[in-house]
């Protein structure tokens, strides 16, 4: 899966903890594989349970993952984008829960 990053994604990302980006890499090739099924399913794509990936009701168009779940939890906010290439995903922000205010 192709993907880019937002400014602010960049920003949250190297204000993040050393263990949470260790975590988040370990859960990449997982979250990978179900984006890449996403896309070759065109809109009847069940995401497996333990990614906890779901549309925000608060954001049109806007997703998010939790990546961690014990307090402090870790999440992330994505969108999907359409390009001359085709589908990616556009990383939007990444941090605790607080970040699902301005995701």
């Amino acid at each position: 899966m192709r993907y880019e990053t937002t400014p602010q994604w960049d920003r949250d990302w190297k204000s993040l903890e050393a263990e949470y980006k260790r975590q988040v890499r370990a859960g990449l090739p997982d979250f990978n594989a179900a984006c890449d099924a996403y896309a070759a399913a065109e809109g009847s794509y069940t995401w497996p349970k333990g990614l906890r990936v779901s549309p925000m009701k608060s954001a049109r168009g806007v997703w998010e993952m939790t990546w961690h779940f014990p307090s402090p939890d870790g999440r992330a906010t994505l969108e999907w984008v359409t390009d001359k290439e085709g589908l990616k995903l556009r990383w939007r922000r990444i941090g605790d829960h607080s970040i699902c205010t301005t995701p």
